[in-house]
């Protein structure tokens, strides 16, 4: 984090979506919920790469808030 971003912080207000996020990282289990899903999920094998495991849990838990 440069000066600017550390002083331009402090001043702007935090929006919903960034305190949502915060209460959401604070309160989800990612490194359990992550260990507990990754024997399942696929990996590289041949063709497109599949995206990144914690990536696609944290968009399937918002769209089921957010329904």
């Amino acid at each position: 984090m440069s000066f600017f971003d550390f002083e331009y912080a402090g001043k702007r207000k935090q929006t919903r979506r960034e305190r949502f996020l915060a209460e959401m990282e604070h309160v989800v289990p990612w490194s359990g919920l992550v260990a507990l899903i990754e024997p399942y999920y696929p990996k590289a094998a041949g063709g497109r790469k599949p995206y990144p495991l914690e990536t696609m849990l944290r968009i399937h838990l918002l769209q089921n808030w957010f329904r």
